[in-house]
């Protein structure tokens, strides 16, 4: 009986830890920062369902399709582990490496799966996906805004916590989601960003 690997390496991407280059009140790891992403990713584009619905020609993807390519998009860090940001976009030189890199990683990890079923292509196609119109240009945009708003809650997160580190990240991460004039991003921001740092009372209406 064949066996395989696939799902056991995703798992492992509970031991990939993120902001390596930063002192943290509380460890993130690239698992549960993929959750969050995919939830935020799914939300962002209900909302911009929402908002296009009455445009005609509008593009409407499938929030379920997005949040598949959200929980995804970090899975070949498994292997290349989380590069920090400053380095991955130093240049283009290191940027056009890496993603060579996370390509061949992407490969590697749909081998363990069976290749008589159709299971790598579909599974490739989510660790590197490929962007060729304008629906991919749109969930890559998604992915990617649901991606910087994770990495501003981790900020918000430690800074509530009374750790300092992360007030320049912070204040750079929300100028780049500012920046990305997205109206289902600056709803997601203005409505339910500022709750995560709350206290639980607070959260849960008990804080009167």
């Amino acid at each position: 009986m064949e066996e395989y690997g696939f799902f056991a390496m995703l798992d492992r991407m509970q031991y990939i830890g993120r902001w390596a280059l930063m002192r943290n009140s509380r460890t993130e790891n690239i698992k549960e920062h993929s959750f969050d992403v995919a939830v935020i990713a799914h939300a962002l584009t209900i909302l911009h369902n929402r908002f296009e619905k009455d445009n005609e020609g509008a593009i409407l993807p499938d929030p379920y399709k997005v949040q598949a390519y959200a929980l995804y998009h970090d899975c070949t860090e498994i292997l290349t582990g989380d590069l920090p940001t400053p380095i991955k976009y130093r240049n283009k030189e290191i940027t056009k490496a890496y993603k060579e890199v996370e390509s061949e990683a992407a490969a590697s990890l749909v081998e363990l799966l069976p290749d008589d079923l159709g299971m790598r292509e579909e599974y490739l196609e989510l660790l590197a996906p490929t962007i060729t119109n304008e629906e991919e240009i749109l969930i890559h945009r998604l992915v990617k805004a649901a991606d910087k708003i994770a990495a501003y809650i981790k900020c918000l997160r430690e800074e509530s916590s009374g750790n300092a580190e992360f007030s320049a990240a912070k204040e750079s991460t929300g100028r780049i989601i500012s920046e990305m004039k997205m109206p289902e991003v600056e709803y997601f921001m203005e409505h339910f960003v500022p709750s995560y740092g709350y206290t639980l009372d607070k959260i849960t209406g008990r804080d009167t």
